[in-house]
């Protein structure tokens, strides 16, 4: 089972971010304060998880968390201070946004920008594959999936053709193809490579 926090003592946030690697959408980051005590051994790295389980334990999360919060980046921000910075501010929005100040921040990656609050940065700890270590962290990577899964499914009724019901805007085959076919749509990132280098495409 993953380890149940990192300090001891302190009121510690799991954090994550998905869509990333996405040509459309934004980036979302949740960020999830459990009990110190807390055990749930299904808790797993969210890509590791089919659907129905990410359902089942969304719904753990929300009733046994002390506090959570999910948080998004429009693709017209990535565009504008690039994908990393807006991660960062996917985790910062998300960690605003808890009922909770936490007085120690995890961060599923290797990377993060010191985060302030009440004229203080709170301490943090990055942790590689984190999702699959802390309990936390997989909290975290389960809340911010399940709602962007869900968003880009209701996107993809507004923008059929694109498989974002299927692919959640990440660069498969379907989805340049329907690039190819339909163009750009005001959801995509204009700064990504959204076909291979040469190919032209129209505006939506």
């Amino acid at each position: 089972m993953l380890k149940s926090s990192f300090t001891p003592d302190k009121l510690e946030a799991g954090l994550d971010e998905v869509g990333r690697g996405c040509l459309a959408g934004p980036v979302v980051a949740a960020a999830v304060i459990l009990p110190k005590d807390y055990k749930n051994a299904d808790l797993n790295d969210s890509k590791k998880l089919s659907k129905k389980a990410r359902q089942s334990l969304r719904e753990q999360i929300e009733r046994d968390a002390i506090a959570f919060a999910v948080a998004e980046v429009s693709p017209e921000k990535i565009d504008e201070i690039n994908i990393l910075n807006a991660s960062f501010l996917a985790m910062h929005r998300a960690t605003d946004a808890l009922d909770e100040i936490p007085e120690f921040l995890l961060v599923d990656g290797n990377r993060f920008k010191p985060y302030k609050a009440d004229e203080a940065f709170i301490p943090h700890e990055c942790v590689v594959k984190g999702d699959g270590k802390f309990l936390s962290i997989a909290a975290a990577s389960i809340l911010a999936k399940t709602y962007r899964d869900d968003l880009m499914e209701k996107l993809a009724e507004e923008y059929p053709g694109y498989g974002w019901e299927k692919n959640a805007g990440y660069p498969t085959k379907a989805h340049r193809q329907g690039l190819r076919d339909l163009g750009i749509t005001p959801h995509h990132r204009t700064s990504f490579a959204l076909l291979p280098q040469g190919e032209q495409m129209e505006l939506f």
